[in-house]
């Protein structure tokens, strides 16, 4: 995508450059919000979620035109289908709302560019606002001409949205895409150069974790606190309260990319001196569960430390996993662990008796048809 072009300059910027403030409040207002869920759920592809997010925002006073320009914006964020499907889903709310007899504000178009304006020139201006310095993209010197004149020349020219709110509607939606940390990250930056103030990047938290989901609300909440440079204590207990694990006294740790293949959803590992013989955190974002598998000459031992979840083997019933729930799993007996589907989940896990060759073999994934009975 187009935004990760901008991560190298962005997270090496100090947080005092000044940008043009375009918003009074140290919050969101109405229409705000409503931009940031349906910039969330627009990257999500959640198309019944987000008709309900676009009423709203008609609701909140978000005009059709604001609405349009933002889903028109992310394509170069989040890709044409995602895009695509989200305008086709604001189109539809717009007729269903008129048929009821309840139009939403056209609201004004962009304004007409002058005929010698600059598209280069200007968006080369803007993306050194955004960015704090001059950035060049030298190894792909086509990309950084598409990223100066067309994101930043021909589409943040459109002044049917201010350039701090497009900020906002980027760091939103970036928080319902996996896997791009770095450059969520980029971007809090580059909303508080764009004239956002840090509290309302931060607001984006609160607003996602009210009408999109925890997950989301994590994502931002990790990447706020990172780029405004936190501690990592100061970090980890403003997520534990925003995910419901704010008793445990174990990390999150960082995002297990090494196994993500074998897990349905996301899932943080915190080893604990585990090369020493330690033990490892697991923390399950809701729904995350690993694939069934099976621990060939070993003994799997689970401690549930915080939130809720399942634990089942091959052929047998599940049992709920909560804080003190203590399961020994046999060596070569097929099972999966994984969060409840309405909270997030950590448990303790090593391994004991451990004889010589021993082993992990991952099989088929949980499906959702098994894991939807669960309550």
């Amino acid at each position: 995508m187009i935004s990760i072009l901008l991560t190298i300059a962005l997270l090496t910027l100090p947080l005092g450059i000044a940008a043009q403030t375009n918003n009074e409040t140290m919050t969101l207002n109405k229409q705000q919000q409503s931009l940031a869920v349906i910039a969330c759920l627009e990257a999500k592809g959640d198309q019944s979620a987000l008709a309900t997010a676009i009423a709203e925002g008609f609701d909140n006073g978000l005009t059709i035109s604001q609405a349009k320009e933002a889903l028109s914006q992310l394509y170069a964020y989040t890709g044409f289908p995602r895009s695509l499907n989200a305008l086709g889903t604001l189109q539809r709310v717009i007729e269903e709302r008129k048929a009821q007899g309840k139009p939403a504000d056209e609201g004004r178009d962009a304004s007409p560019l002058p005929a010698d304006y600059d598209a280069l020139r200007q968006g080369t201006a803007v993306q050194t606002q955004l960015t704090g310095t001059p950035f060049n993209y030298a190894f792909a010197p086509a990309t950084d001409y598409y990223l100066k004149a067309h994101l930043f020349g021909d589409i943040f020219a459109r002044d049917n949205l201010t350039p701090s709110d497009r900020e906002i509607v980027t760091v939103a939606a970036l928080c319902g895409l996996d896997g791009v940390m770095p450059q969520l990250m980029a971007h809090v930056r580059g909303a508080i150069n764009m004239g956002n103030t840090a509290e309302q990047v931060e607001a984006i938290v609160d607003v996602l974790a009210e009408h999109v989901g925890p997950t989301e609300a994590y994502r931002c909440r990790k990447a706020i606190a990172t780029a405004l440079g936190r501690t990592v204590d100061e970090h980890e207990m403003d997520i534990k309260h925003l995910v419901g694990i704010a008793d445990s006294p174990y990390p999150i740790g960082q995002p297990n990319t090494a196994f993500a293949q074998y897990f349905i959803g996301n899932s943080y590992l915190a080893p604990m001196q585990a090369e020493q013989g330690g033990v490892v955190n697991v923390t399950f974002e809701p729904r995350c569960r690993n694939n069934w598998h099976i621990h060939h000459k070993a003994v799997q031992v689970l401690i549930c430390v915080a939130g809720r979840g399942w634990y089942q083997e091959w052929g047998k019933d599940p049992v709920e996993l909560k804080p003190g729930v203590v399961i020994a799993i046999p060596a070569e007996v097929k099972h999966w662990h994984g969060a409840a589907r309405d909270s997030w989940m950590q448990h303790l896990t090593c391994h004991t008796n451990v004889e010589a060759g021993s082993s992990n073999e991952w099989c088929e994934p949980v499906t959702d048809e098994l894991y939807n009975q669960l309550p």
